[in-house]
């Protein structure tokens, strides 16, 4: 594998850490990772694997089908490159498939029967935050990373990693905004619903809430649709106060 030029590692860099646009395609992204990230450093396949939230790993993308095949034997298998960078946060390089058999004995065999000579796999990580690990797999002998290639390859790693746990956060604070915007909204129809039933009732709010509340747990419904109910429904009134 040859060392990349400074050019198409800035292209690639901005592409992979922009997680920002409004139309953001997990899937897309990993896909183009693996595409760019072979094409960097002309690899014949690479492999992306994500933690899901039991922290196994499952295959997300891959260059090619061929490596899809040897990713999900490798988890099937439980031993291989990318399970040990993960576990590990640590990368692993220049290994050659046809003396790996002692490091892993079923993984080993059926890369190299798929083609594959070498393998490098590199930790998705944000210090010590792992969420999954990208597999390069080389197709000739001789396929070892340059000095140089090792940190731009952990680096585009690290980049990835950092824009997937963004996108993250980004739709963790969306649903939070929309739950504290359907808690504010149905905090709204209560108020205006202890109102109306303060006056017609001609009680204080604090004893219509307890109506409210009452009516609600007794017929097993939500307070914020018995509060609904009533301000779209006058009918509710008397089945409140004298149910």
């Amino acid at each position: 594998m040859t060392s990349v030029s400074a050019e198409r590692m800035a292209t690639i860099f901005v592409e992979v850490a922009d997680t920002l646009v409004a139309d953001f395609d997990l899937i897309d992204f990993l896909h183009m990772l693996t595409d760019r990230a072979a094409d960097l450093v002309n690899a014949a396949a690479v492999g992306l694997l994500l933690a899901d939230q039991h922290g196994r790993l499952e295959f997300m993308a891959g260059s090619n089908e061929n490596v899809k095949l040897v990713e999900l034997f490798q988890l099937q298998s439980q031993e291989g490159p990318c399970l040990e960078a993960f576990q590990t946060a640590v990368p692993v390089i220049n290994v050659d498939l046809g003396q790996a058999g002692g490091r892993w004995p079923r993984f080993a065999p059926r890369a190299t029967a798929a083609g594959f000579q070498s393998v490098h796999a590199f930790p998705l990580r944000l210090r010590a935050n792992v969420i999954g690990a990208l597999n390069v797999f080389g197709g000739t002998k001789g396929g070892d990373f340059a000095d140089t290639d090792v940190p731009i390859m952990q680096a585009l790693a690290d980049v990835a990693a950092i824009g997937l746990l963004q996108e993250r956060a980004i739709r963790r604070g969306e649903l939070l905004t929309e739950q504290l915007q359907g808690a504010l909204n149905s905090r709204i129809v209560i108020e205006q619903a202890k109102g109306a039933v303060a006056q017609a009732a001609g009680i204080d709010v604090d004893e219509a809430f307890v109506l409210i509340r009452s009516y609600a747990r007794r017929h097993n419904r939500k307070l914020t649709d018995v509060a609904h109910a009533f301000v779209t429904d006058p009918a509710m009134l008397a089945r409140i106060l004298y149910a």
